[in-house]
């Protein structure tokens, strides 16, 4: 599995799960204390992800050895923001057990059930009546690896946005047609914005990252149902602020947008992970190893047993795995009763393990 192929980090950047760990830094973050709230979009179900969605939610799935979700909660704590609401859905009560009231993180965590799933306009518009201040939006299942958050606020405080749009300067256009585009008029704001588009102009990518003012609420009772995929887009809606006259501002806010899709996804972000790490293998708590096992690119969960001496090769094991068998296991994830093999693009395989 190549990994450096596939991700787009500089090797300057530090360890992201270890940088959001990180206290904060800026003393002006704490003047955002209370005048931003987070917004997390966590509702989905991960039909793409179906092999682990019957036991987790994917916002729940590890990165690092740490839920995808606190990854996120940790970045906008770390920009001083304090309450977080997180719409839930699929096997909701398992992310509010796990994530509780958000003290373990520093912040004071809401959560809202989403009743329909009708896309990502139509779940922001449910949470009007629970949001009362501009909002950081962050979609639950993609793990962003920072550049400057704080441009995002700098564009929305300083130059007068009704939203700010994150957006990353892509090399692969194909990237930009499973996203969505954005162009800019004359005087840096955005003109337009194109779910999905089959035509690319420009190298600008959204990333699924957005800075609101509430107008968005009004744009979003505007918002037309899509005939192609018959769900209300957020794209829509933010086109409809700009037509109304809304000044819309980018960022160039992050290295990279990695959407855990595929179990592939998943392994690849933490086998990056481990790669930063040293001798390529990143530890959670109390593990056990074999001292004749061989790890190589591994990623080991909390309280993992090894009581074999096997050969792990690119592998993800999750939290509270007891594995002794088989003897060789290579580009996988492994749950406590079963090893997914990610050899192949966008599918996998399972089998159990004993």
């Amino acid at each position: 599995m190549d990994l450096k192929a596939q991700v787009d980090w500089p090797e300057s950047v530090a360890h992201p799960a270890g940088a959001a760990l990180r206290p904060m830094a800026s003393s002006s973050n704490g003047a955002r204390d209370n005048a931003y709230l987070g917004v997390i979009l966590a509702a989905g179900r991960g039909s793409r992800m179906q092999v682990f969605s019957d036991e987790y939610p994917k916002p729940l799935l590890p990165v690092g050895n740490k839920p995808l979700l606190a990854h996120q909660i940790e970045l906008m704590r770390n920009l001083g923001i304090r309450e977080i609401i997180i719409l839930i859905g699929h096997k909701g009560y398992q992310i509010a057990r796990v994530l509780g009231d958000g003290s373990q993180y520093g912040v004071r965590l809401r959560y809202v059930e989403q009743t329909e799933v009708l896309g990502i306009a139509h779940a922001v518009g449910q949470l009007e009546r629970h949001v009362d201040r501009p909002f950081l939006l962050f979609l639950g299942d993609i793990f962003f690896v920072p550049r400057d958050l704080d441009a995002l606020f700098a564009a929305f405080e300083e130059q007068g946005a009704a939203g700010v749009l994150a957006t990353k300067e892509e090399s692969d256009p194909d990237a930009i047609r499973r996203n969505f585009s954005v162009t800019l008029a004359a005087d840096g704001s955005v003109n337009r914005v194109i779910e999905k588009p089959r035509h690319v102009s420009n190298n600008l990518k959204g990333v699924g990252l957005y800075l609101f003012d509430l107008y968005i609420f009004d744009a979003i009772r505007r918002t037309p149902r899509t005939a192609m995929r018959d769900e209300y887009e957020i794209t829509d809606s933010i086109q409809v602020m700009i037509n109304d006259g809304h000044i819309i501002r980018t960022a160039n806010a992050v290295y990279d947008d990695l959407n855990v899709t595929y179990p592939r996804d998943l392994l690849r972000i933490n086998l990056e992970l481990a790669c930063r790490e040293a001798g390529n293998i990143l530890l959670g708590k109390d593990c056990e190893v074999h001292p004749e096992a061989e790890l190589i690119n591994v990623v080991l969960g909390h309280h993992t047993r090894i009581r074999q001496p096997l050969e792990l090769r690119n592998v993800l094991v999750f939290d509270e795995v007891d594995l002794s068998g088989p003897d060789i296991v290579e580009n996988a994830i492994i749950t406590s009763h079963k090893i997914v093999n990610c050899d192949a693009e966008d599918s996998w395989t399972e089998r159990a393990h004993g």
